[in-house]
């Protein structure tokens, strides 16, 4: 099982005491095409935070939205999100993001900033009129351009084409994206990028500019890798799978940044990288934490490219990170993981209508946004027709339909996967669902081989949380991978769609008298931000390892019963993985490892 360690907010602001709404316009309540209104959500003293919300109030759809006012001297916009916010002196401009531009008849939207000073804003205009109201909005933003194509592709160049976006008044020029990033504008519908690097991966994409300075939005993302080179790093560990689970809220308390896989020396030893976690919400895949996930900027020393976010680039956030990420490893492949233990209820009328569903997912991973970021889809249903955090009663056929669904959406050339339950008891959550029959729609399961037993039950007995096999005394037999993989392959799920888990943590209690495992307790021990439970990184010096059992370290610390992998224990764990023919490992998650990776370098050797 696996918990949501969230941050209390994603943005400084959200921290300061809130001076209430103060609204400095209203909308007129005529029935006109569209109004905007602007209210202050929070005012620290020297700055603020304000929130400008467009609504149709016509019968017909609004294509794009520019929102022009004036600030006093000394009152000024310093970041913004969702929508492009520029300044002329004391007249700021905000245009939609290629996301946000349509409003639905009788629809809003708003967009944020964060401010300096204490002025108000004068002088509204909506699209050229009165924001409230009084004056029809303006012409429709261009279209989308058609998705470039490449051609006369060289070690340090290529040659890029599409097709022409339509406008009604017309279209003045392009903008060219390389990564997300603007590299040139140009008046006509072709491009030759230059000083590139050799062997190097690449992504574009292009978006026009009307004459009345609107943007539309962005084409299709092309993939072209350079020609030459000799810094692709080689993929290790033959065929096998080498997984590891990035947390979108690791960048808040953790300070655990998608450049620490590079720093850490990581990256350069896996194959896959899990992001986790999407929403699962109302039947339909749901973005997670938006600030995370693609407008967090980050500094100049936070990103993997050494270059600082701006505030005006199409896509920042982690997503941004790891397409920086896979530039400079273009071996590794990323999946954006739904679900998890906080948000598995969602599944329960997901596979209502597991096509929707599909669909709804396909859509959000697809997003011409990000869409090269990502090779695919992980589900993290815990538990399919049976208990984790909600009770689910779909029934034994649901995770089935819903991975085949999924298939049929993504297709061959995308990666499916889903995280399973690990539970080998007869009658257990794995006899709970149809896992055999849905293993021909997966590309693997991720086995969660750890948490089998804890200190939520506070008295013990102590266990390792993570038991390659049986041992005796242990507290509920059928709870040890070997059983897990055992129950999985006996329900016809190939051996090399298996991949063992391994947790970068340790579970631990507190009150214990007994050095060997099966001791009484009194409660967890203490964790760093959670009780029972501590980084591999932490306990490596503060508990050393003195003992193993069934495959797993564990060691007692004054008071302490602690039981984690080490990079010994992980190496006996993958010799057994290649043995049982299994199709790699996977880990909960980067940031309880060492600095220098030791753990992930020891699952890259042990499956060598």
């Amino acid at each position: 099982m696996r918990f949501r360690h969230r941050a209390a907010a994603g943005f400084a602001t959200l921290l300061l005491p809130l001076a209430g709404l103060v609204s400095l316009a209203s909308p007129a309540q005529a029935a006109t095409s569209a109004t905007a209104t602007y209210t202050k959500s929070s005012d620290w003293g020297t700055g603020f935070e304000g929130k400008w919300t467009v609504k149709n109030t016509g019968t017909t759809a609004i294509s794009s939205w520019t929102i022009e006012w004036d600030f006093p001297s000394g009152t000024s916009v310093t970041s913004a999100w969702d929508a492009d916010i520029t300044s002329s002196g004391t007249h700021w401009t905000a245009k939609n993001k290629s996301y946000n531009g349509s409003i639905a008849p009788g629809a809003s939207l708003s967009f944020g900033f964060n401010g300096s000073g204490s002025g108000s804003p004068t002088g509204c205009k909506l699209n050229g009129g009165s924001c409230d109201g009084t004056t029809v909005p303006g012409d429709a933003a261009p279209s989308a351009p058609g998705t470039p194509t490449a051609s006369s592709v060289t070690d340090t160049s290529v040659k890029l084409s599409w097709q022409a976006a339509t406008d009604d008044k017309g279209v003045k020029n392009y903008d060219v994206l390389r990564d997300g990033a603007k590299v040139a504008t140009v008046t006509t519908t072709t491009y030759t990028d230059t000083g590139l690097t050799a062997g190097t991966d690449y992504s574009y994409t292009v978006q026009a500019r009307d004459t009345a300075d609107q943007t539309g939005p962005v084409s299709g993302a092309v993939k072209v890798h350079t020609t030459g080179g000799t810094t692709t790093p080689p993929t290790t560990g033959g065929d096998k799978v080498k997984l590891g689970y990035f947390t979108e809220w690791g960048i808040y308390g953790r300070n655990y940044n998608v450049k620490n896989l590079v720093t850490s020396g990581s990256a350069a030893k896996i194959t896959h990288i899990n992001y986790a976690f999407g929403n699962v919400t109302g039947g339909k895949c749901a973005i997670g934490d938006s600030y995370a996930d693609y407008d967090k900027a980050f500094t100049a020393d936070q990103s993997v490219s050494g270059v600082a976010d701006t505030w005006d680039q199409p896509l920042r956030g982690n997503f941004n990170q790891l397409r920086q990420l896979k530039a400079k490893y273009p071996n590794i492949k990323v999946l954006w993981s739904f679900g998890g233990w906080t948000w598995s209820g969602g599944f329960a009328d997901a596979a209502k209508n597991p096509a929707a569903f599909a669909q709804s997912c396909y859509d959000l991973v697809e997003d011409p946004r990000w869409a090269d970021v990502f090779d695919g889809i992980d589900i993290d249903w815990e538990y399919p027709n049976a208990c984790g955090l909600t009770c689910d009663t779909s029934g034994a056929a649901a995770f089935k339909n819903v991975m085949q669904a999924l298939r049929a959406k993504f297709g061959t050339d995308n990666l499916v996967t889903a995280a399973t339950t690990a539970d080998g008891t007869d009658g257990g959550k794995i006899d709970a669902a149809d896992y055999g029959g849905a293993a021909q729609y997966v590309d693997w399961y991720n086995v969660m081989t750890y948490d089998f037993f804890g200190a939520w039950d506070a008295q013990g007995p102590t266990a390792p949380h993570s038991p390659l096999t049986s041992y005796s005394g242990i507290p509920k037999a059928g709870f040890t991978t070997a059983d897990a993989m055992a129950k999985f392959k006996a329900k016809g799920v190939p051996a090399n769609k298996l991949l063992i888990g391994i947790g970068f943590y340790g579970r631990g209690w507190t009150g214990v008298t007994q050095d060997a495992p099966g001791g009484t307790a009194t409660g967890p021990a203490a964790g760093t931000y959670e009780q029972g439970i501590e980084d591999y990184k932490v306990l490596k010096t503060s508990c050393p390892a003195t003992g193993t059992v069934a495959g797993t370290a564990y060691a007692k610390c004054g008071s302490n019963w602690w039981s984690y992998d080490t990079p010994a224990t992980i190496g006996t764990k993958m010799t057994w993985a290649k043995n049982q023919g299994l199709g790699g490992a996977f880990f909960w998650e980067f940031s309880g490892d060492t600095s220098n990776g030791e753990l992930v370098s020891a699952i890259d050797s042990g499956l060598k």
